[in-house]
């Protein structure tokens, strides 16, 4: 399967993105598990993305979730770390740590392995959160994709980045 950075159709999504964020004179930030940085190499792939990409975490691991993020621990014991819970609290977090007026967050099982009982292989939580006045907002989205690791992250991508422009054609800048 070829790079993500090969995919013509999702390069031209990213430029959309672009587009729209500096006409709106917004930025985004991004906070990644199962993609492992992925989306913000997407975006930075392309000149003058500092224009309007804020910054990117990777947070593998729970202890990076709440250090890094300001993950509750006790969200991550109790829902575990791909749940809707988690996700939302990666979206602020992230949000929270930058500068952005967008963020996007993803956390999953994109396998082979590290399905458990009620969440498979496949099974991807995403979240998203804005600024709207003094009020943080977000949203969450599950999703269990088909296919191996290659195919649960680019589905993955490509949803968290199209979610993404369409709350992004919506915002204004601050």
């Amino acid at each position: 399967m070829p790079l993500l950075l090969d995919d013509v159709a999702l390069m031209e999504r990213v430029s959309d993105l672009a587009d729209v964020l500096r006409a709106r004179g917004l930025r985004i930030t991004t906070a990644e598990s199962c993609t492992g940085g992925l989306i913000a190499a997407l975006c930075t792939s392309l000149a003058g993305s500092s224009d309007w990409f804020e910054r990117g975490f990777v947070t593998y691991s729970n202890a990076a979730k709440a250090e890094a993020l300001g993950v509750d621990a006790a969200l991550i014991t109790t829902h575990g770390a791909v749940s809707e819970a988690v996700v939302l609290a990666m979206a602020r977090g992230a949000l929270t740590h930058s500068a952005a007026d967008l963020s996007l967050a993803v956390t999953g099982i994109a396998g082979p392995g590290g399905a458990t009982p009620g969440k498979p292989v496949g099974l991807v939580w995403l979240g998203w959160a804005w600024r709207e006045g003094a009020e943080m907002k977000a949203e969450a989205d599950r999703q269990v994709w088909p296919g191996d690791r290659t195919a649960v992250r680019s589905a993955t991508v490509q949803w968290g980045l199209e979610r993404l422009l369409a709350l992004a054609a919506g915002r204004s800048a601050r």
